[in-house]
């Protein structure tokens, strides 16, 4: 795997690296399929942040460690916990504030991690700022169909198109450890963001309990790992991610929130009550 959660077989990850080897990365990209659209956009705004002389992105440069966190200044997720669908507002303030120069970077990057909550209004504001921009500026879409994408707006970008992980060479992605992933970077609104998406693919009450349960077991090792045992190899990754970007109160408190969530499945509730409702709590934790 890459350090961006990408099969390093990946066809899109391949591509990513070479077009950006001659320097040719288009700067309006748009992933689509089943695969995780959301982590090729962060390796190709790494691939656009990247500090190495040699193949890029290299993973470990000081932008692209950055990247994979989730805390460039210059690679901004576009959010909007407090609606369904992302306000046209939000989206006219992207398009101006894509003309102010980037903090650290090369490029101002803007990641739409689901193309389906944008309305047709939030595209054709985009359309103008993908088409004109400053040629700094960067627009990465994501979109399990293309066709949550008018083709206006379609037709200026390069489409990726992802395999699922398992087809591509690596293992399906767990949910627990998006879970975990989305907690640990502490992006206001990343919770909730993987709860609609999760809601969406209609998840049932048993994967819902796995879930939280695998979630429950990296916390525990991220917590361990605090008091100096070492995880175990399948939580080799994500446990000191967690250690490194959480305090132990708020992994304990993760812990807890989990396991009681963990023990509502066991009664007849809403997958999505259930999601909802854990993303308030953890977005209060956080």
């Amino acid at each position: 795997m890459t350090p961006f959660g990408l099969p390093e077989k990946e066809p899109a990850v391949a591509r990513i690296r070479e077009v950006a080897a001659r320097g040719t990365l288009s700067h309006a990209l748009l992933f689509t399929g089943s695969g995780d659209c959301v982590a090729a956009a962060r390796y190709a705004a790494a691939a656009m942040e990247c500090e190495a002389e040699g193949p890029r992105p290299c993973g470990v440069c000081r932008a692209c460690r950055k990247v994979a966190e989730d805390i460039h200044p210059d690679v901004i997720t576009v959010r909007d916990p407090e609606h369904k669908n992302i306000a046209v507002d939000v989206v006219r303030d992207i398009r101006a504030d894509a003309y102010i120069r980037p903090n650290e970077g090369q490029r101002k990057v803007y990641i739409f991690p689901d193309c389906a909550i944008l309305t047709e209004q939030d595209q054709n504001v985009l359309l103008k700022i993908v088409e004109e921009g400053p040629p700094y500026a960067a627009f990465l879409f994501c979109a399990e169909n293309a066709a949550a994408v008018l083709q206006t707006l379609r037709s200026r970008c390069v489409e990726l198109k992802l395999r699922p992980a398992e087809e591509a060479g690596g293992e399906a992605s767990e949910p627990g450890l998006e879970l975990c992933r989305a907690i640990g970077r502490r992006k206001r609104g990343a919770v909730a963001e993987l709860a609609v998406r999760l809601e969406r693919k209609k998840l049932d009450r048993d994967v819902l309990a796995a879930m939280l349960e695998r979630s429950r077991q990296a916390f525990a090792a991220a917590l361990l790992l605090l008091y100096g045992k070492e995880p175990e190899e399948n939580d080799r990754e994500i446990a000191p991610f967690l250690a490194k970007n959480l305090t132990k109160a708020q992994i304990m408190s993760t812990i807890e929130l989990l396991e009681t969530y963990y023990g509502e499945c066991a009664y007849n509730v809403g997958v999505g009550h259930v999601l909802g409702a854990l993303a308030a709590e953890l977005e209060g934790i956080l």
